[in-house]
C-alpha cells in the first residue's frame, strides 16, 4: 500500500513581541518542511496515488491587515457550541429593530456558494473558493471589522454548480479543521493560519464526492476529528476519527454498508448508553461508537433519492428525528440496546410525517422546548411536539424558502431565499412574529448563520454581513466598528 504524507505542526501563534512576529511571517512564506513519508494506519488507503500530488501539498499562508480584537461569544463549528442550533450564551437580543434593520458592522465580498463561517476568540473563519486564483481558500477574518487575518490556499479546478462552496469549519484546541468542496480536508493553527496537517479524502480513501460538492461539515470531538469519507471498500473508511494534533488515524469503521458519501453532516448522540456518531449515508442511517469505531447498527429505513442534506436531529431516549427534500418527508427512529451483542441493537421507526408535513430539503431542524423547529419544503416554518404533532405553522404568508435558521434567546433567527431576515418567538405556543427586516441584498442567502456576543453573521451568494443584534449602547473600540461606509472590499 502506498504511503501518505501528513505535514508537521507549524510554528506557535504569532507573539506579541515584533521579533517574533517577524520570523513567523518568514517561516509561513517559506511553506511547509520536507517529511519522511509514513506507512498508513490501518484501514487507509491512497486511492489516488498516480494521479499526481494532492494540491494540499501546494498549500501556502498570506497574512492580512486584520487583527483579532478580544470579543465575547463563540459559535466554533456547524450548527454552533452543542451543534444543536442553539446558542447557549446568555445575550439579550433587540427586541425590536430599527425601520432599516438591525445594525450593520462590516461587509464583506466572498467567493460564490453556502459555506457559513464560525466564531472563535474574535475571528471569523470561512471556507471560501478563490475563482480567479483557482484555489480553495480558508480565511480568518477579524470579527470586529471583517479585515482579513490571514489565509490558507491551494490549488484546485471547482466549476461553478450552484456555488462551490458549502461547508462550515471546525474550530478548537488551537486549530481549524475545514473540508473543501473537492474533498480536501486542512488542519491549521487558529492564529497564524500555518498548516498543520491534510488529509485527501478522494485520494486516500477513495471517497466519491457528491454531485453537489461536498456539503459535510467537519466535527471536533474532544482531541479528535470526526469525518464521514464513505470510502471505497473494502479499505475505505465509513468514518474516521483523526487526532487533533497530528492527523493520524485513531480508528476507521469500514464501509460494510458500501455507501457513498451525502452532504449530511455527523451527529453526537446517546443511544443505548453507548457515545455514538450517527451518519446518514445514501442508502441508509449507520450508528458508529465513538470510542473505538465498532459499526453498531444500520437501517435502510431512511434514504433519499437525490440529496440527502440535513443533519440527524438526537432527542432523549435514543430518538432520531430525520428529515429530507424530494418528498422525503421526515422520520422519527427509536434505537435501543437489549443486550451486548452487535445484533441486539433495534432500530424501529416510530413515526413517519409526509413531506406537506413537514421535510426539510436543506437546512437541520432545530430541537428547543422539547419541540421541533423546521422550515418544509413549502417554506413555512413549522413547529412540532415531539410525536410529529403540528403545534403551528407560519402560513402561506411568512414563507422562507432555503434559508438557515438558529435560536438564540429564546428567539428564532429565520433568513430567507433573498436575505431577508426575521425574527420570531421560538415558543410552541404559536406563529410569532417579532422583527422582520432586507438585511442582504443578493440571493440564495442559504448559507448558515453563526452568531457570538449579540453579533450575527448573514451571508448570500457573493456576499457576507455582520449584524449587530446585541440589546446594548456600545460605543467601545471594536464593538461598534461602523456601518456600510466601513465595509471592506477584500474579495476572495
Amino acid at each position: 500500500m502506498a504511503a501518505m504524507h501528513r505535514w508537521p505542526t507549524v510554528l506557535a501563534p504569532l507573539a506579541l513581541a515584533l521579533a517574533a512576529a517577524a520570523a513567523l511571517v518568514v517561516a509561513l512564506r517559506a511553506g511547509p518542511a520536507e517529511v519522511p513519508r509514513r506507512v498508513p494506519a490501518a484501514g487507509t488507503r491512497l486511492a489516488g496515488a498516480d494521479a499526481g500530488p494532492s494540491p494540499l501539498e501546494s498549500a501556502t499562508t498570506t497574512t492580512g491587515p486584520g487583527v483579532a480584537v478580544p470579543l465575547p461569544g463563540s459559535w466554533p463549528g456547524f450548527r454552533g457550541p452543542a451543534g444543536d442550533g442553539v446558542s447557549p450564551e446568555p445575550t439579550a437580543l433587540l427586541g425590536e429593530w430599527p425601520a432599516d434593520g438591525p445594525p450593520l458592522l462590516w461587509s464583506v465580498e466572498v467567493g460564490e456558494g453556502y459555506a457559513g463561517p464560525a466564531i472563535h476568540a474574535g475571528r471569523v473563519f470561512l471556507m471560501d473558493y478563490d475563482r480567479e486564483a483557482g484555489a480553495d481558500a480558508l480565511r480568518c477574518l477579524s470579527l470586529a471589522d471583517g479585515r482579513e487575518i490571514w489565509r490558507l490556499s491551494y490549488p484546485v479546478e471547482v466549476k461553478r454548480n450552484h456555488g462551490m462552496s458549502r461547508t462550515v469549519p471546525a474550530v478548537a484546541g488551537g486549530r481549524v479543521v475545514a473540508l473543501g468542496p473537492m474533498g480536501h480536508v486542512s488542519c491549521v493553527d487558529m492564529a497564524s493560519g500555518g498548516l498543520c496537517w491534510s488529509v485527501d479524502l478522494v485520494r486516500e480513501f477513495g471517497t466519491d464526492i457528491p454531485p453537489w460538492y461536498a456539503g459535510q461539515c467537519p466535527l471536533i470531538d474532544g482531541d479528535r476529528v470526526i469525518l464521514a469519507p464513505a470510502g471505497t471498500p473494502p479499505d475505505g473508511p465509513l468514518l474516521c476519527a483523526l487526532d487533533l494534533a497530528t492527523g493520524e488515524v485513531a480508528w476507521s469503521c469500514p464501509n460494510t454498508p458500501g455507501w457513498k458519501m451525502t452532504h449530511s453532516s455527523v451527529a453526537v448522540a446517546e443511544v443505548g448508553g453507548t457515545r455514538s456518531y450517527i451518519y446518514c449515508g445514501h442508502r441508509g442511517v449507520a450508528g458508529v461508537a465513538a470510542d473505538d469505531g465498532r459499526l453498531l447498527w444500520t437501517t435502510g429505513e431512511w434514504r433519499i433519492s437525490i440529496a440527502t442534506v440535513p443533519t440527524p436531529v438526537p432527542l432523549p431516549g435514543g430518538r432520531l428525528f430525520l428529515s429530507g427534500g424530494y418528498r422525503a418527508g421526515s422520520l422519527m427512529l427509536r434505537v435501543r440496546r437489549d443486550g451486548a451483542d452487535l445484533a441486539d441493537w433495534a432500530v424501529e421507526p416510530e413515526y413517519r410525517l409526509d413531506d406537506a408535513t413537514f421535510g426539510a430539503t436543506q437546512q437541520t431542524p432545530i430541537l428547543h422546548r422539547d419541540h421541533l423547529f423546521g422550515v418544509r419544503p413549502d417554506g413555512e416554518l413549522v413547529c412540532l411536539a415531539a410525536d410529529g404533532t403540528p403545534r403551528w405553522t407560519s402560513g402561506p404568508a411568512n414563507r422562507f424558502g432555503l434559508g438557515p435558521f438558529l435560536v438564540a434567546d429564546d428567539k428564532l433567527l429565520v433568513m430567507d431565499d433573498h436575505g431577508e431576515l426575521s425574527m420570531v418567538a421560538a415558543s410552541p405556543a404559536g406563529f410569532e412574529l417579532l422583527a422582520r427586516a432586507r438585511v442582504l441584498d443578493g440571493h440564495d442567502s442559504w448559507g448558515p448563520m453563526a452568531i457570538a456576543g449579540g453579533r450575527l453573521l448573514v451571508r448570500d451568494l457573493t456576499k457576507m454581513r455582520c449584524l449587530d443584534l446585541a440589546a446594548r449602547n456600545e460605543t467601545a473600540a471594536g464593538h461598534a466598528v461602523g456601518s456600510e461606509r466601513n465595509s471592506n472590499p477584500e474579495g476572495p
